[in-house]
């Protein structure tokens, strides 16, 4: 059986969680924020999410882990059969990530900590973030999925990603972000509604408050 390993509280492992839910995928959860050496022995970078899997190897970097799952677990599909429509799936994911996540996830800190962010810190973010509304705009099609007709790993991925950017980019930054991007709002509140949306964000919401504290703690220790 695959062994997610993360926190419930984080984006990206409710991004692997939901493609392990929708596949069908028997898994099970094993809570971690980070650690030492053990945990650098799972996750190089001691990032989450990572995985073990059935045979007993190690991935971590969600994206990685969900081409993975999309290999050896072909049966329910998230990608087209089309190379170009598959690169296009995962050009959205990619620049979603990029340019939406990464910038606004430097933000994170501050939110959990109650710290205002720095004004020039907010500036860059706000400059990144502008470039990756512009891709999305020009990739994104919403008819009625993020890339199309077929539900995709990019609808997962980008949900996903909008937690992070909605939820602590737009709060900090005074500014809604994903409104930028037409058809995006629509689209968010459809994902939301599947029964597996549901439950992994009430598990989520449970997870917050040990989080919290975890970031806290990590924040007054490194001054």
């Amino acid at each position: 059986m695959i062994t997610l390993h993360g926190f419930a509280a984080s984006n990206f492992y409710n991004a692997v969680k939901h493609v392990l839910m929708y596949k069908q995928i028997p898994f099970e959860e094993n809570e971690v924020f980070g650690g030492g050496e053990e945990w650098h022995s799972i996750s190089p970078l001691g990032k989450v999410p990572a995985i073990t899997t059935q045979d007993g190897h190690y991935l971590s970097e969600s994206s990685v882990i969900c081409h993975y799952l999309e290999e050896v677990y072909p049966d329910i599909p998230l990608y087209p059969a089309d190379p170009v429509a598959r690169g296009q799936v995962r050009q959205i994911m990619k620049i979603a990530e990029l340019y939406l996540e990464v910038p606004t996830r430097r933000l994170v800190g501050y939110h959990f900590s109650g710290k205002p962010a720095p004004d020039s810190l907010k500036a860059e973010v706000r400059h990144v973030v502008e470039r990756g509304i512009g891709g999305m705009q020009r990739l994104c099609h919403f008819s009625p999925w993020i890339a199309g007709q077929q539900f995709s790993m990019a609808d997962i991925y980008v949900h996903y990603v909008n937690a992070v950017v909605g939820q602590i980019g737009s709060k900090e930054l005074e500014w809604d972000i994903i409104g930028e991007i037409s058809g995006m709002r629509e689209w968010r509140e459809r994902m939301k509604d599947s029964d597996i949306a549901k439950q992994v964000e009430k598990e989520r919401e449970a997870n917050v408050p040990k989080f919290a504290a975890y970031i806290k703690e990590y924040m007054a220790a490194n001054k």
